[in-house]
Order: structure tokens, then C-alpha cells, then sequence
């Protein structure tokens, strides 16, 4: 077992030799790396697998033995400053490569279809290899500087993933939005290092935890100080874990391909924040007002998010806020001390998550079978409807990730929530209230985009408002139809063209849409095919990934279930989740057997609460046949009638509240981003006025009166001798009265 532990170090690596051989064929063999860009899947998948069956095995050992391994390295030694990197595995480290492993290949696989006909496909899968390998060094990290420079090459993927179509300024804008929001967070993590190398004279977490512990039991360290230290390490998390208040960059991370948004803010990137405070938890737990406000940061995350989910119309924003709320949860959980019951949620929400994100992904695909590639119809849930008739499997993974996200029996997240929900109450009963109501309002508002999106009948045929379909059209799609045979292999790009009367298309026709979209490589020949105004499944390959995670859906909670009773021992996550490095807590040491009767009450409770939520979404969001009411029904929110009555304000209230984001991102474009302007140029003004104005302003003076003598001159050398004389008398009077008065006195 020993020799397992021993090339953990490998992990992180192996990813990294895709993005490196992709650079290097673009550099050495443009053309064929180019026309062999498909093949470039096949590594990629592999060698994540390959990661994936390592970290299974050491999984295994977590199980079995608790053990711990650490491996360290020096890399700098200067006196009595000594900078080591190494590796550590541990039940935390085990998960979070489980994790990220997982859902990878599962979303390498899904992504080889659904980018197969962007022309960025080689930069989207190095991107994503090297997200893949920066994730895998954070989590295997020993020492808090190392975990930083992953941190930051994690945020580096990001800003590259999101603005993967950075051609469109709204992506652009976006990759910004969340680069700098990061950098707020990261700073203040950086602060937070340095500070608890300055009190502990290390950055190793055994020793760190160890020194900090005992300091701030035997008063040596100010509890001020520390308080601040650990606050700064908080302040990453919460920029990465889109925690309020910096929680602004997660919805607009949606304009990046949606594999990006199921894995890297859904099951990784996002988890990268709680899995900082869960590592960091042994330093945190000594301070009770830091655990305190992890709380209350969660409880508010939970809520906002939650509320700004209630009336979205575009389909991932509204999983985008669903994961805000989601990641509030486990925050909350850590705040309360509740270590098992946040990582367990961790898990199953990656799961139903990334099912969900992979889901809406191959809804889009299917919308863009009718109104065409654009993000602002085929995300837009008012245009959906009805297409459990044409994309049946991708209905049923979407309708067991929205049941497990509600916290339904016997589902993955019913588990993980559950728990959090009954500790809550043991913590305060304020925060129980509010995560209680907020667990209904997760139902309301994830069958709210259910119904949307797959019942009644199809709403594009109505954007019209009048009822009657739309005339016809030409859409472009960036995945493809079955039964058109591209002119290239390898670069494709199907034109769905219109028809009238059953006829063909000429072929005038069709090269006049080639010329107007010479942005485009390749072109399917449409010529003699009919087109459908109707959706369709997605191919096999994208639907392989979503049949997974329905498995990964349906059973992970079972690694949770707490049964723990005489002869019957399947609390697996117990085992894993040993406390490692010194974290001790008296539940973990003196474990308690199930109490089926506390269990179903509770149990009882949270789903009633999540079944009035999803009868809530059906009364008001279930679809009826005539099409016109169904259009009223899905524009409950966002629809506006003069003389309303009070409940109509309400609603008119909560559509408000959700369009603008809570008015948070317009406070801080009043406020915080106009007074930093605003104090920038002050500070700009006074450093060219006055720092720069008086040796520039010596300068000219000098140069003025320099001028000015060169003109009072008339040559003449008896003048510049009587007016030396002149002077040299003033001031030798001057020097012998003043030497005579001073001798008097």
C-alpha cells in the first residue's frame, strides 16, 4: 500500500501532457493537428481515466486503514526560512479527486460532441486539460502557499473557459467580471498566508494547525490578529465559492459553453472554495466568531441566491443561481460545524448538478434546431416548452436531477440536505427558518424551469404572441442532425434551411447563406433535404454522460446514509471522512447509532416542505392547452398589466428583484466602482498637479526668469560693474549693521 501513496505526486501531471502536446503540434504541424483535431478527445479522456482509476485506488485505502500520507520536498533554504512542496492524501484530498476525476471524463465526453464543430475545439480541450490539472494540484496540495499557486492558475482557467468565445463581447465582459471579482478574494487569501507565516513561522498545514492551535490557547498569539488572518483566508473562499458578497461573477460565467459551466461551476472550481475552508477547518474551529460568520455569509447565500433563482428566464442563469444557493448550504454547514454533512452535500450536489448543467446543455441543442445559434433564444425558457415529446431521455435526466435537488426521497441530495436541515436547528433557530423556507423555494424554482422548459406544447411557435406559428426560417446549429452528410470530415457546421411548399432549396439560395456566414469553415449540403421546425434528441455521445450521472444521482447518497447499528454498518462517508490532521470533534469520537423513529419525523418535514413547493410550481407553471393561457402562464412573472392589485405587485416585486439581481450588482456600480473611480482620479490629478507640478513648476520658474535677466542686459561691462558694486554695497551695510547690533546686545 505504501508504494500507492508513494507516486501520488504523478497525479496532477498526467493531464498535463495534453495541452502540451496540442501546443506543440499547432506549433511544429499546424495543418495536421489541425485535421486530426478529433483524435485529440481520445488522450484526453484516457489520461483522466488513468487519474481517475489512481485516485479510486487510494479512495480505497482512505476506507479501509484512515491513513494519512504527506510527502514534502525542499525547494528553498535560506537561513532560517525553508520553502518545501510536496503532496498530501487524505480522506479530503481523496474526494476532491473523485470529484473532479468523475465528472471530468464525463464532461471530456460530453464535450468531444458538443464542441465538435467549433473552430475552437483543440483550444477548448488544452484549456480544459489544464483546468484539470490545476484542480488536481490544489486539492493534493501539503503547504498553503502551494494551494495558492494553484488557486491561481484555476482562476487563470477560468477567465480562459469563460471567454472561450471571446469574440462575443458579452463573454468578454464576462471573464473579466469574474477575473477581477477573484482577484478581491485572492488578495485577502494572500494577506491571509502571509499573516499566518508571520504567527506561525510556517506554511505546512500539520505544523501550522499545531502552532496556531496551541498559541491561541496560551493567549501567545492576539486573538485580534488571528481573527483577521483567518478572515483573509475566508475572503478566497468566498470569492470562489461565489459567496455574497462576491457572488457576482457566477451568473455571467454562463456565457461560456455550458460542459464548462457543468463542471468547472457546478462540481469543481466553484467546490474549490469549500474545500479551502474544509481543509482549513482545524485552524478555524479555535475561533468561534470566524465559524460564526461562515454561517452567516452561508444563510444569506442561501436565501439570495434562492430568491434571484425565482424568476430567471434563461435556463443555465437560473442553475447558476441554484449552485450559489447550493454552495450557501454547505458553507452553512461548516459554519455550524457540520464537517461530514457539507461534503456530503458537496458530492451529491456535484453529481445532480452536473446532470442538470449537462441536461440544459442538450436542451439548448435542441431549441437551436429552430430558432438558430442564439444564446438569447435558445437559453431563454419563454421560447421552450413541450420537448419531453422530442428529447424524452434528456426529460427524464433532467426530471431526476430537478427531484434530487428538491430534496425527494430516495434521490442523492435528499440525503446531504436533509442533514444540514436538522443541524440547522441545533444552531439557531433563525437560520433553521430561513434554510427550511429556502429548501421550498429550491423546489418552487427547479420545477419552475422543468415545467418551462419540457411541459405543454412548444412556445416558440408563439413568440408572435397571436397564437399562430411562425413563418419559417433558417437556423444554424453547432452540433448537427443525423441524416446530412458534411463536405469535410472534420470541420462541419450544419444550415438548416427554409422550405416553402415541400420544395427544395436552389442553390442560389444556399450560396447566398454561405457568403453571409463567411465566418464559418464548413458547410453541410442542404440542398434536397427537408427541414423541421421541431427539436430533436441529442446524439449518443452526448447522451452517454447523462445516463451516468442518473446512476451517480440515483446511489451516491447511499455512501451517506447513516445506518450504523448492531451487525449493520453502512455509514461508509464516516469512514472516509475521518477528521484528518488533528481534527478532533467529540460527535466523530463518540458516534451515535440511528434513530429511525428522529429520522422519519425529520424526514417527514423536509419533504412536506419540498412538495409544497414543487404543488406551488404546478399550480402556477403547470401548462394547460390552449396556448394562449399557457403563454400567460409562463410570463407569470415578467408579464405587466396596468392597475395591479396587491398580489400582482408581489409578483411584480419578485420579478423585479430577480431581473436585476437583487440591485446588488447596481450598488456596486454606484457606489464601489464610481467612488474608486472617483478617488483614482483625485489621487491621478494630485499626483500630476502637485507631486509632478513643484519640480515642474521649479523648472519653468528657473527657466522664466533666466529669460527674463537675458533681456535686462544691454553688454555693456561698466553697467554689470556698477551694479555689482551697487549690490555689494547694499549688502556688506546690511552684514555691518546687523554685526553691530548683535555685538551691543
Amino acid at each position: 500500500m505504501e508504494h500507492i501513496y508513494q507516486y501520488a505526486w504523478i497525479i496532477p501531471f498526467i493531464p498535463l501532457t495534453v495541452p502540451l502536446l496540442i501546443g506543440a503540434g499547432l506549433l511544429l504541424f499546424p495543418t495536421t493537428t489541425t485535421n486530426l483535431r478529433r483524435i485529440w478527445a481520445f488522450p484526453s479522456i484516457s489520461l483522466l481515466s488513468l487519474v481517475m482509476l489512481f485516485s479510486m485506488n487510494l479512495s480505497i485505502q482512505q476506507i479501509n486503514s484512515n491513513s494519512i500520507y504527506q510527502s514534502v520536498w525542499s525547494w528553498t533554504i535560506n537561513n532560517d526560512f525553508s520553502l518545501e512542496f510536496g503532496y498530501l492524501v487524505d480522506p479530503l484530498t481523496s474526494i476532491m479527486l473523485m470529484l473532479i476525476t468523475t465528472v471530468g471524463i464525463l464532461v471530456l465526453i460530453y464535450s468531444d460532441s458538443y464542441m465538435s464543430h467549433d473552430q475552437g475545439y483543440l483550444r477548448f480541450f488544452a484549456y480544459l486539460s489544464f483546468f484539470n490539472t490545476s484542480m488536481l494540484g490544489l486539492v493534493t496540495s501539503s503547504n498553503l502557499l502551494q494551494i495558492y499557486i494553484f488557486w491561481e492558475l484555476v482562476g487563470m482557467c477560468s477567465y480562459l473557459l469563460i471567454g472561450f468565445w471571446f469574440t462575443r463581447p458579452i463573454a468578454a465582459n464576462a471573464c473579466q467580471k469574474a477575473f477581477v471579482t477573484n482577484r478581491v478574494g485572492d488578495f485577502g487569501l494572500l494577506l491571509g498566508i502571509l499573516g499566518l507565516y508571520w504567527l506561525t513561522g510556517s506554511f505546512e498545514f500539520r505544523d501550522l494547525f499545531e502552532i496556531f492551535n496551541t498559541s491561541i490557547s496560551n493567549n501567545e498569539i492576539n486573538l485580534l490578529i488571528g481573527t483577521v488572518c483567518t478572515f483573509l483566508l475566508f475572503a478566497g473562499a468566498v470569492a470562489k465559492s461565489a459567496q455574497f458578497p462576491l457572488h457576482l461573477w457566477l451568473p455571467d460565467a454562463m456565457e461560456g459553453p455550458t460542459p464548462i459551466s457543468a463542471l468547472i461551476h457546478a462540481a469543481t472550481m466553484v467546490a474549490a472554495g469549500i474545500f479551502l475552508v474544509a481543509r482549513l477547518f482545524p485552524l478555524l474551529v479555535v475561533i468561534p466568531s470566524i465559524l460564526n460568520l461562515i454561517a452567516l455569509i452561508g444563510i444569506i447565500t442561501v436565501l439570495l441566491g434562492a430568491t434571484l433563482a425565482l424568476a430567471q428566464k434563461d435556463i443555465k442563469r437560473s442553475l447558476a443561481y441554484s449552485t450559489m444557493s447550493q454552495l450557501g448550504y454547505m458553507m452553512l454547514a461548516l459554519g455550524m460545524g457540520s464537517y461530514q454533512a457539507a461534503l456530503f452535500h458537496l458530492i451529491t450536489h456535484a453529481y445532480s448538478k452536473a446532470l442538470l448543467f449537462l441536461g440544459s446543455g442538450s436542451i439548448i441543442h435542441s431549441m437551436e434546431a429552430i430558432v438558430g445559434y442564439s444564446p438569447e433564444k435558445s437559453q431563454n425558457m419563454v421560447f421552450m416548452g413541450g420537448l419531453k415529446k422530442h428529447a424524452p431521455i434528456t426529460k427524464t435526466a433532467f426530471f431526476l436531477g430537478t427531484l434530487s435537488l428538491s430534496g425527494i426521497p430516495p434521490l442523492a441530495c435528499f440525503w446531504s440536505k436533509d442533514e444540514i436541515l436538522n443541524d440547522s436547528w441545533l444552531y439557531s433557530p433563525i437560520f433553521a427558518s430561513i434554510s427550511w423556507a429556502t429548501a421550498a423555494l429550491t423546489a418552487f424554482y427547479m420545477f419552475r424551469i422543468y415545467l418551462l422548459t419540457f411541459e405543454g406544447h412548444l412556445n416558440v411557435q408563439f413568440q408572435n404572441y397571436n397564437g399562430k406559428k411562425s413563418s419559417s426560417f433558417y437556423s444554424i446549429s453547432l452540433w448537427g442532425q443525423e441524416g446530412l452528410k458534411p463536405i469535410n470530415k472534420n470541420f462541419s457546421l450544419l444550415t438548416f434551411l427554409p422550405k416553402k411548399n415541400n420544395e427544395s432549396v436552389s442553390k442560389n439560395t444556399h450560396g447566398n447563406i454561405k457568403k453571409t456566414m463567411r465566418s464559418c469553415l464548413f458547410f453541410y449540403n442542404c440542398d434536397n433535404k427537408k427541414f423541421s421546425t421541431y427539436p430533436h434528441e441529442s446524439d449518443n455521445t452526448m447522451l452517454f454522460p447523462l445516463l451516468v450521472l442518473i446512476l451517480f444521482t440515483l446511489f451516491i447518497g447511499v455512501i451517506g446514509i447513516p445506518f450504523n447499528q448492531e451487525g449493520i454498518d453502512l455509514d461508509i462517508l464516516s469512514k472516509w471522512l475521518t477528521p484528518s490532521i488533528n481534527l478532533l470533534h467529540p460527535k466523530w469520537n463518540n458516534p451515535k447509532n440511528f434513530d429511525w423513529a428522529e429520522f422519519v419525523t425529520n424526514a417527514t418535514f423536509s419533504v412536506s416542505i419540498a412538495y409544497s413547493g414543487i404543488v406551488i410550481a404546478f399550480f402556477l407553471y403547470k401548462p394547460v392547452y390552449s396556448s394562449l393561457q399557457n403563454f400567460v402562464l409562463i410570463n407569470y412573472f415578467a408579464k405587466r398589466h396596468p392597475n395591479r392589485g396587491f398580489s400582482d405587485k408581489i409578483k411584480n416585486l419578485i420579478y423585479d428583484w430577480a431581473h436585476h439581481r437583487g440591485y446588488i450588482d447596481a450598488f456596486y456600480t454606484t457606489y464601489v466602482i464610481r467612488s474608486v473611480r472617483g478617488l483614482s482620479e483625485l489621487v491621478h490629478f494630485f499626483d500630476r498637479r502637485v507631486i509632478d507640478g513643484i519640480p515642474n513648476g521649479l523648472g519653468v520658474t528657473s527657466f522664466l526668469v533666466g529669460e527674463g535677466f537675458k533681456y535686462v542686459g544691454g553688454a555693456r561691462i561698466s553697467s554689470y560693474l556698477f551694479l555689482y558694486l551697487f549690490y555689494a554695497s547694499i549688502f556688506f551695510l546690511i552684514y555691518y549693521f546687523t554685526n553691530i547690533n548683535f555685538t551691543d546686545q
